[in-house]
């Protein structure tokens, strides 16, 4: 097995499995609150996924990372509809569902390409994949004419932070929600941005 590491953007439907591994490891805590069942979530996000609004890793054919992105034309979880809840999580559970990931909901702005979450497998951390995947969408946001792009970090993903603020992004404002932390399970949220120069 070999060590190299390739990021393309998108991946094939027999990697959605993977993908919705990989997305559900980073983010299970966070979407637990609007789907519990790990296995009814999982089967959610594979469903859901729009794959080309999407930065993969992959080593040796298996997914080891993902990053996702949004844009007005979409992004990657914007396939987590009423109709795919309902299938998954019965009608109650979609409601309650769609009622929580509101409360999750960013505004992607014309300017400003938006992080739709990152993930890397367990077993490859400490290799520079995220920090791969991060330049990919940089470099994807500049071919695409956008000013600056943009993610929100929570108050209790520390080591996240300290990533994105390496590859260059800086923290601009913090949202304070602590009403909210007892349903959240976390009471801020930063938002932080990578300039680029040259932007349409």
């Amino acid at each position: 097995m070999g060590d190299e590491i390739t990021i393309q953007q998108g991946f094939p439907d027999e990697l959605r499995s993977s993908a919705a591994e990989l997305y559900d490891a980073a983010f299970g805590a966070k979407l637990a609150i609007a789907m519990p069942n790990p296995i009814s979530r999982t089967a959610v996000l594979k469903a859901a996924f729009n794959p080309e609004f999407s930065f993969v890793a992959i080593r040796d054919g298996e997914m080891v990372g993902i990053a996702g992105f949004k844009t007005a034309q979409g992004s990657l979880t914007g396939g987590i509809l009423f109709r795919v809840l309902k299938e998954e999580i019965g009608y109650w559970g979609a409601i309650r569902a769609v009622l929580v990931l509101s409360l999750l909901e960013r505004k992607q702005v014309a300017s400003q390409l938006l992080m739709d979450g990152i993930g890397v497998s367990s077993k490859m951390r400490g290799r520079g994949i995220g920090t791969k995947l991060l330049h990919s969408l940089v470099e994807y946001a500049k071919k695409e004419g956008y000013q600056s792009v943009r993610l929100d970090v929570i108050d209790t993903n520390l080591a996240a932070r300290r990533l994105y603020e390496r590859v260059g992004f800086v923290p601009v404002k913090t949202e304070n929600f602590a009403y909210l932390n007892w349903l959240l399970g976390f009471g801020a949220a930063t938002q932080m941005v990578y300039s680029l120069n040259g932007g349409a």
